[in-house]
């Protein structure tokens, strides 16, 4: 860490200064998906556990709401995976890749529109909601077209 610091303080030219940047870029990214998998282990025991104790012993009435409960902790498990997914690719290519923050984020809309109460959400969250995947789609669409203009 003193070698670290003597670096940072002693880094006169910019080259020197963006190395030292990058690598403590690379640091914080590696601790970063480490951290992410401990938080997707732990995800994926929480939904064993929940699925075991309201499958099997919740009555048959309360089935709708504990599947829309397991849906929601699926998707929770899969966004932590795309978010993963995002810092490793960022490891990877050392490039933030816009196409899947984008995807990341329709993944988290829609977990938020499969979960949703219509009896407690009023009508301007929806049409917000609404907004946000039009958006996002909108994105998408404008990444992969420009995407694939460039491959070819």
């Amino acid at each position: 860490m003193k070698k670290l610091m003597r670096q940072i303080l002693g880094a006169t030219k910019d080259e020197n200064f963006m190395y030292i940047i990058e690598n403590i870029e690379v640091i914080v990214s590696k601790v970063l998906s480490i951290f992410m998998v401990i938080v997707i282990l732990v995800a994926i025991g929480d939904l064993g556990v929940f699925i075991f104790k309201e499958l099997f012993t919740a009555s048959y009435a309360k089935f709708y709401t504990t599947l829309y409960k397991i849906f929601g902790l699926f998707l929770n498990i899969l966004i932590a995976l795309e978010i993963l997914e995002n810092i490793t690719a960022y490891l990877r290519k050392h490039v933030f890749q816009v196409e899947l923050v984008i995807v990341t984020s329709l993944i988290a809309v829609a977990r938020k529109i499969i979960i949703l109460d219509l009896e407690k959400v009023g009508g301007l969250d929806i049409i917000g909601l609404g907004i946000a995947i039009l958006a996002l789609s909108i994105s998408y669409l404008i990444i992969r077209l420009s995407n694939s203009k460039n491959t070819h």
